[in-house]
């Protein structure tokens, strides 16, 4: 066990934890560089490194650094994002089997996503993504709350919230005519093609701030686990720690969706991969290892996405949905009725 304390401020993880944090990180950057390599003007990964260095040409520079690289970091951010949140609504609901694509949260952000692109309102996409995101996820905690918030209303709740956002999202494309709805149908798949450097600021800024929040209020969380009762025996105001980490998981998802769209069971998925491999005993210690975990995954499916089907492209959603839902069926046949 590794424990670094700065203050009031401690972190704690153990030695496999960061070891298998290390080597996902790793397999992320690997993916980055390979999927700024690839493409229909090909680069050597030699080049790509050196263009990252600032030491490339200036063609080469202009497709890696213009071209490539913000897509490709739009979706190792995204990835981040995304598992950082799912791993979140599962330790405050204390349920495995949720996240924000199940409990609503993405839903709405993808509602105000479509009915912005199919009735033309003028708002931009991404921030129009993120509000609704942000209202989804204040209606749920609201009709969730009853004296405080249980794990199971909370989930069912959010499943009711999923459910009226999809079918707003059915009655807002059947009113909208055939090319705002094909866009529509492009965004809510889930893609990074075409991302420019405006998707990757605000990412990189929200996970800049949010991370080390949620870091800090996991030691919170891992009270939470033992109790109401027995957290507020320690000290831990529980309904202010669970409002500020679910709100923490709804801003995550808000950017990630806003910049990627709905990549689809990134968030549910990347976690429970995380604790298989890093058998963390903490939130905290789960968080970084969540994060590199989702980040290689969204980076490797937009990779596999390009390449398999070539000179055809995948929406990096199909490929995360096509790799994730057998292992969120095998979850559930295995998971006690």
């Amino acid at each position: 066990m590794i424990v670094v304390r700065r203050g009031p401020v401690s972190f704690r993880a153990g030695r496999r934890p960061l070891a298998v944090t290390a080597a996902l990180s790793a397999v992320a950057a690997a993916a980055l560089v390979a999927g700024i390599a690839v493409g229909e003007y090909p680069v050597p990964p030699l080049d790509v490194l050196a263009s990252l260095a600032g030491a490339g040409d200036p063609a080469v520079d202009f497709v890696v650094l213009d071209l490539r690289l913000p897509r490709v970091l739009t979706a190792l951010l995204a990835g981040a994002a995304l598992a950082m949140a799912g791993a979140t609504f599962q330790q405050v609901a204390r349920n495995p089997l949720v996240s924000p694509d199940i409990v609503g949260v993405s839903g709405g952000a993808s509602l105000a996503a479509v009915a912005v692109i199919v009735f033309g309102w003028g708002a931009p996409v991404p921030l129009a993504a993120l509000a609704g995101a942000v209202v989804g996820g204040a209606a749920l905690y609201a009709l969730a709350w009853r004296n405080g918030v249980q794990g199971q209303r909370f989930v069912l709740v959010g499943i009711g919230m999923a459910a009226l956002c999809q079918a707003g999202v059915g009655y807002v494309l059947t009113e909208g005519r055939i090319f705002e709805a094909a866009q529509a149908y492009v965004w809510l798949v889930g893609s990074v093609n075409g991302r420019g450097w405006e998707q990757v600021w605000p990412l990189a800024a929200t996970l800049a701030l949010l991370a080390p929040a949620l870091g800090a209020l996991a030691r919170r969380a891992d009270a939470l686990e033992l109790g109401d009762d027995l957290a507020r025996s320690l000290g831990v105001s529980v309904e202010r720690s669970r409002l500020g980490l679910l709100a923490a998981a709804v801003a995550l998802t808000g950017v990630a969706v806003a910049a990627a769209g709905p990549v689809g069971f990134v968030a549910f998925v990347a976690p429970h991969l995380a604790r298989r491999l890093g058998r963390p005993t903490s939130l905290q210690g789960l968080l970084p290892l969540a994060a590199a975990c989702g980040a290689a995954l969204v980076v490797a499916c937009d990779l596999a996405g390009r390449v398999l089907f070539a000179p055809d492209e995948i929406p990096v959603g199909l490929i995360t949905s096509i790799v994730a839902a057998p292992y969120f069926l095998w979850l559930l046949r295995r998971s006690p009725a």
